[in-house]
């Protein structure tokens, strides 16, 4: 099992670097780090993007927000960020268009905010489509869920989404780390660290198995996300900065809209509220509330918020209750502030990142961040290591991005000969463009096996896309150490199918005998409790007729 193989590997080894986090930050370190030849090692105390990184709006945005603040070097920063991410993953990073209500009496008029976007896509390099002013009557025809109720019209512009969830796309950061040869755990949990001579010397434990280990290491990337300043007391480490917190959530309903836009309004508090499509489902949301501590949960107050904010918005048969909500999401963002300042304007501050470097102990703590300025956190990391005295013998190594399109041109050229697409009649998208976005050259091994067997392309679980052979990869390649590792992180099962529907169905045992062989039902029973969801009845408990079936093997040159 690569999971623990790797743990007894960060016991015996010593390592050039070790990146404490698997968020965003922490995968785009260890990705860069190794692809660049340093001897990495990654741990997280929960699963890979298990916190932060799979709660936000699924959005790669150049920040059109923080123009309000004439923060132009910021938004410029993460327009080229955001515009590297759309060449650099043409199939998981998409542009898609924000299409904007305006209401009269607004802090700013339309023209002037349709101006603002203007100047939004000309400090983006004029890379996406341009803005569009919107009439009322436009509006009525295009997107007839608008409650034009005192609106004076709109504006349309461009950003970029995950066409996929974000813990995805962390995940596959995860996996190019590991394919360049760097040593990746999940549910292992730091203690601490310290100084021994010129190496840093970290206490960790196996949270599922209580087993404890020592891990050296010549740097530290202090990659925790909001729990950065707790590992930092830890080992001992004084900064300049420090976070606090912001609490957004996220109520996901029945697709509100066939179009594949996101609707945006300013919600009753003037933030930015969004209507995002995710796949058969709505995402709606955010709010913005200063919160104490990372840990957090959906209240009341947060739903009657968003409820109240998208019923107000759009013309609906039936206004939305908590009776209409699918699943939720809950996070925080994790705002980098200068220590003794940023408390009192903290709804004015930016996502940017900062990284600090204690060049006399090899250290490196990493604020704040966004998942639209990855690539760049990947690049400043690695600057970091080599003032560290790490080698990096690889220096101009690229790190990310999506295979050539030589690979892309053969998995479609063989899908095309398997007639893939076929094979899943009632998925939701081509099962062809979805298996190369998520699992790149990987999308051939599944070739191979829906080859041998047909039946690999079912999907056992009734109303989402996943099929077969993705759980049996996940299995084998992905990690997958809890069952909602693999239905809330590795795909988003969890956030299309209500626990109750998920619970009944027959597809989710046979998931699970393909991820856990033998240790199926305590798995299922494990996250059955703590997702408080109900058992499912015994007639449930035999696999699909079509899972045992017997098929003929299909050619595949």
């Amino acid at each position: 099992m690569l999971r623990a193989t790797n743990i007894d590997s960060l016991s015996r080894e010593a390592f050039d670097v070790l990146v404490l986090g698997a968020g965003i930050n922490g995968a785009v370190a260890a990705a860069a780090l190794a692809a660049r030849g340093a001897k990495v090692a990654l741990i997280d105390r929960g699963d890979f993007a298990g916190f932060t990184s799979q709660e936000s709006s699924n959005l790669a945005w150049g920040g059109i927000k923080y123009m309000e603040n004439f923060e132009f070097p910021l938004v410029r920063k993460l327009c080229v960020s955001r515009n590297l991410l759309l060449r650099s993953y043409p199939s998981a990073v998409q542009e898609i268009r924000f299409y904007t209500a305006h209401e009269r009496g607004f802090r700013h008029g339309l023209f002037k905010l349709f101006l603002g976007t203007w100047l939004y896509w000309i400090i983006g390099s004029f890379f996406t489509k341009i803005p569009r002013l919107l009439s009322r009557r436009t509006i009525a025809r295009e997107e007839p869920i608008i409650n034009l109720d005192g609106c004076d019209g709109g504006f349309e512009y461009s950003d970029a989404y995950l066409v996929d969830n974000d813990a995805r796309f962390v995940w596959g950061f995860v996996r190019a780390a590991l394919d360049h040869g760097a040593c990746a755990a999940n549910y292992v949990e730091s203690l601490g660290a310290r100084r021994d001579g010129d190496a840093w010397v970290t206490r960790a434990r196996d949270v599922l198995s209580g087993r404890e280990l020592a891990i050296r290491s010549r740097a530290l990337v202090n990659a925790c996300g909001p729990f950065v300043d707790a590992h930092n007391a830890l080992t001992g480490q004084r900064t300049d900065h420090r976070h606090i917190f912001s609490k957004g959530i996220h109520l996901i309903v029945e697709r509100l809209t066939p179009s594949r836009r996101v609707l945006t309004f300013f919600a009753d508090d003037g933030r930015l509220f969004f209507v995002i499509p995710m796949g058969p489902r709505t995402c709606i949301g955010t709010t913005d509330t200063r919160v104490e501590r990372p840990e957090t949960e959906v209240t009341a107050e947060d739903r009657r918020f968003v409820l109240s904010n998208i019923n107000k918005r759009l013309d609906l048969p039936r206004p939305l209750t908590e009776a209409d909500i699918i699943a939720e999401r809950c996070g925080v963002r994790p705002l980098a502030v200068q220590d003794g300042g940023g408390a009192a304007d903290w709804l004015q501050l930016s996502r940017k990142h900062v990284l600090e470097v204690n060049r006399a102990e090899a250290h490196v703590s990493i604020f704040g961040g966004k998942l639209t300025d990855c690539i760049h956190v990947g690049d400043e990391v690695c600057a970091a290591a080599q003032e560290l005295g790490v080698a990096l013998p690889r220096p101009a190594a690229r790190w990310y991005g999506e295979p050539g399109e030589a690979v892309r041109q053969e998995f479609f050229r063989k899908a095309r000969e398997l007639d893939l697409d076929a094979l899943a009649p009632r998925a939701s998208e081509r099962l062809s463009a979805r298996l190369w976005r998520r699992y790149g050259a990987g999308a051939l091994e599944l070739l191979e096996e829906i080859r041998r067997d047909p039946g690999m392309a079912g999907a056992p679980i009734d109303g989402v896309d996943d099929v077969r052979c993705e759980i049996a990869y996940a299995a084998r390649r992905e990690m997958v150490a809890k069952l909602e590792d693999f239905l809330r992180r590795r795909t988003r099962i969890a956030l299309l199918l209500r626990r109750e529907e998920l619970a009944r169905s027959p597809g989710l045992r046979e998931a699970c005998r393909t991820l856990f062989g033998d240790d199926a039902d305590r798995r299922l029973e494990e996250y059955l409790e703590e997702r408080g969801a109900p058992r499912p009845s015994e007639a449930s408990v035999e696999a699909p007729a079509e899972a045992k079936a017997p098929a003929a093997e299909l050619p595949l040159p």
